[in-house]
C-alpha cells in the first residue's frame, strides 16, 4: 500500500502515543498495523506491551488478524528470528480490544 504524507507521519512517529481518527475506508487500520509491526520489528517491542484500542469488536478482531498475518509474513522472511517467534505466541493475548472492554478491565 502506498501511504499519504499524513499516513507516513503516523506510521513513522516514535516516542509518542498516537490517536488516529479518520473517515471509514481511509486506511487507518493499514497505517496502524504498519506502525505496530515496525515497533515490533525495528524497535524490538513485544506486542503485549502495546495497548491497541478501537471502537468495535469487529475492528479489534480485524486488527488482531492483520497484525498476526504481518508477524507471520515477517517470520516467513526471517524464520530464525526468535523475537518474531515470541510475537506469534503473544499476539493472541495482546491487548487489542475495544475501548469499553479496556475500561471494564481497568475497573
Amino acid at each position: 500500500m502506498e501511504f499519504t504524507d499524513e499516513q507516513k507521519k503516523v506510521r513513522d512517529i516514535r516516542d509518542h502515543n498516537v490517536l488516529v481518527s479518520a473517515a471509514a475506508g481511509s486506511g487507518k487500520t493499514a497505517v496502524i498495523v504498519e506502525r505496530i509491526i515496525r515497533k515490533i520489528i525495528d524497535d524490538g517491542i513485544d506486542i503485549d506491551r502495546l495497548l491497541i484500542v478501537t471502537f468495535t469488536k469487529a475492528a479489534a478482531a480485524e486488527m488482531k488478524e492483520r497484525i498476526r498475518k504481518a508477524i507471520e509474513d515477517a517470520l516467513a522472511a526471517d524464520p530464525d528470528n526468535e523475537h518474531l517467534e515470541k510475537q506469534m505466541s503473544l499476539v493472541f493475548s495482546a491487548p487489542i480490544t475495544t475501548i469499553d472492554s479496556f475500561c471494564l478491565e481497568v475497573i
